[in-house]
């Protein structure tokens, strides 16, 4: 039976996914015991942390520690920065991005959960939801994350009490609901003693569903962005004009989305000029179709002006181009961001200048309200933002494509990131804005 399954999930399954949570919680502790229990930790990695656990008069092994690797981490132990870790089960291979909690490092958590298809958010079961478990439930509902589950720690303090687990499943269900997350999985664990971990717990007899292994080997992932609007940034244009190849011209860079076929009618944006593939170049060597995450050169039939920062997309499926950008936005810097800020706006291989135009509202995470035109966004704050641009943007909507519908705007003076932007609606969407008198002073 078990053997059948593993056949119906191939090793090259590959799940990526983000772990969160508030201070304390046992996020770390949590991965230590999934890459501990699963056999995915190294002799000479577990004598290491065995050693470090004994220094600091521990008598068991601190699994934090498999995961905490600077040295501020350690002495304090708290996580700090995202830190990745890759490991693997005969049914699936696993990126993990294990993220820190303290609110001051939530920004760490937009990247750690930005290419995630699954978030798991801690829950300590004394504490229950708290300010930064909203905060990350709004974070995976803005990034788009398919799937979260809620693992209720701690379930050894509260004597494994299966009320004090459904009542917190029950609240924070209820409110990543109203954020629009389409699926919540809620798994009561005790990451210390290694509870609905990877083995079933023998304590907690009253809960049937998964362990968190189980569920993460089974989640549904569809890596199948074949079928997304075909986008393919342009990060390098190739010309060798060598005696083998005087008249190559390639343009290359890692498809976003989508698939790319040679004979296909593209257009080049943002200026607008229209082309067919007369040929794609992968690993050296010719192909007649390329899809999604792949890296390739890609010729056109015609000699157009193509450089780094344009877009190549299917004519019959070209984006609108635009100079006013409104998205949500998760604010990362410490300096906050305001009405009037000069920027620099990333948006796959190009970058521009760029004014915030307005803001106009701010996430209250307490009961999801808007507060209307703050003036200012500061560290960790999620709200609404309208953008022009020096140059036109051939943007998607982060709904249907979280490559190309994302964004990053950077401090000009020092490259500093500012703030994550989700282009379109989200679920803080602003109240309409009288727009009238905004374009008073634009340079551009």
């Amino acid at each position: 039976m078990s053997t059948s399954t593993t056949e119906a999930l191939p090793a090259t399954t590959l799940l990526r996914f983000a772990t969160a949570g508030s201070v304390d919680d046992g996020k770390s502790t949590l991965v230590g015991r999934l890459l501990h229990d699963s056999k995915s930790v190294l002799a000479d990695q577990l004598e290491a942390v065995e050693r470090a656990s004994a220094s600091r008069g521990q008598d068991a092994p601190d699994l934090a520690l498999l995961t905490d690797g600077l040295r501020a981490e350690r002495e304090q132990g708290i996580t700090i920065d995202v830190a990745y870790r890759y490991f693997a089960t005969p049914r699936r291979r696993f990126i993990l991005a294990d993220t820190p909690g303290h609110v001051q490092y939530t920004r760490n958590m937009v990247t750690g959960a930005s290419t995630a298809e699954l978030t798991v958010i801690l829950v300590d079961a004394r504490n229950g939801v708290v300010e930064q478990t909203r905060r990350h439930a709004a974070i995976a509902a803005l990034l788009r994350v398919p799937h979260v589950v809620l693992a209720v720690n701690k379930m050894d303090l509260v004597g494994y009490e299966e009320k004090v687990f459904a009542a917190i499943a029950e609240e924070f269900t209820a409110y990543a609901t109203e954020l629009g997350v389409p699926e919540v999985t809620a798994i009561p664990i005790s990451a210390l003693a290694g509870d609905n971990v990877v083995e079933p717990s023998a304590t907690m007899d009253w809960y049937g569903g998964p362990t968190v292994l189980e569920h993460l080997e089974t989640v549904p992932v569809s890596h199948d962005l074949a079928h997304c609007h075909a986008r393919l940034p342009v990060q390098y244009v190739i010309r060798p004009q060598t005696a083998e190849h005087p008249d190559y011209r390639g343009y290359a860079g890692q498809i976003a989305a989508g698939t790319f076929r040679v004979g296909e009618r593209v257009t080049v944006l943002p200026s607008g000029r229209t082309s067919t593939i007369s040929g794609i170049d992968l690993l050296g060597e010719p192909v007649d179709v390329a899809w999604t995450t792949q890296s390739v050169t890609v010729r056109l039939a015609d000699d157009i002006d193509v450089s780094r920062g344009d877009l190549i997309v299917p004519t019959k499926d070209a984006p609108a181009t635009t100079q006013d950008v409104e998205a949500t936005v998760c604010h990362v810097a410490d300096a906050p961001l305001t009405v009037g800020h000069r920027v620099l706006l990333k948006h796959g291989t190009r970058t521009v200048k760029a004014i915030v135009k307005d803001i106009p509202s701010r996430l209250t995470l307490d009961d999801l309200s808007l507060h209307p035109h703050p003036g200012q966004l500061v560290a960790n704050d999620i709200g609404r933002v309208k953008i022009r641009t020096a140059e036109p943007l051939p943007v998607d909507s982060y709904a249907d494509s979280r490559r190309t519908g994302s964004f990053i705007l950077i401090d000009p003076a020092d490259g500093t990131t500012l703030t994550a932007g989700m282009v379109g609606e989200s679920f803080a969407s602003p109240e309409p804005v009288k727009d009238a008198a905004d374009d008073d002073g634009w340079d551009f």
